[in-house]
């Protein structure tokens, strides 16, 4: 895809900024109201040839937890921008404690550096990011990858709770039950098809 991604206004929030350092600062810290509902990103259309080449770039950089999922597919790259020659990623966590972050960053950094941009990502960090935001082709890759996507009702309390029916990735079975609340990392849950009987990672819904 060529097409930059734009959520609704991130000045309102807290976001950061690094550039070559690895480390992240913040750049503002405006008042943000706690019942913000947090919109998936929507499409620019005036983009330039530069931003677009640059978004690409981007997008390819995988998840370093779920290989099979690019930093597109789960709704973290906010949007690439040229600014005064320097190409611009924001990438938003998928929660705040995540380990993965900074390396993330670092890999969008170097992906931008290797398409011949002067890079520079910022960490933006509201509004905050949902599962709502994985692409649907992020969810057949999870699916294919024997990861049960989640819930798409981050509004709902029983999925945010656990308590939506979880298809088994492999045999399509609702004959699921939960084993952990934890999984192969603190975003997934560990379940067990009852039909086939064998084990599987669910994403949580967030």
């Amino acid at each position: 895809m060529t097409t930059a991604l734009y959520p609704p206004p991130c000045g309102e929030g807290r976001s950061a900024q690094r550039s070559g350092t690895g480390v992240a600062t913040f750049i503002s810290n405006a008042h943000h109201p706690a019942h913000s509902v947090r919109h998936p990103p929507h499409k620019r259309e005036d983009k330039t040839a530069a931003e677009a080449r640059a978004y690409v770039a981007a997008a390819a950089v995988p998840d370093p937890e779920i290989p099979v999922l690019t930093v597109e597919d789960l709704g973290i790259l906010r949007s690439v921008t040229i600014e005064d020659g320097v190409a611009v990623a924001r990438v938003t966590p998928t929660y705040t404690g995540c380990p993965a972050v900074l390396a993330i960053e670092l890999a969008v950094e170097a992906a931008l550096r290797d398409a011949g941009f002067e890079a520079r990502v910022e960490r933006v960090m509201s509004p905050a990011w949902t599962t709502d935001w994985i692409t649907e082709e992020g969810r057949a890759k999870l699916k294919a990858y024997g990861i049960a996507p989640p819930a798409k009702a981050s509004n709902s309390i029983r999925a945010l709770f656990g308590e939506t029916e979880v298809a088994c990735p492999r045999c399509g079975s609702l004959e699921t039950a939960r084993i952990s609340e934890f999984g192969s990392t603190a975003c997934k849950a560990l379940y067990r098809c009852e039909a086939c009987h064998e084990p599987f990672d669910y994403f949580k819904c967030i």
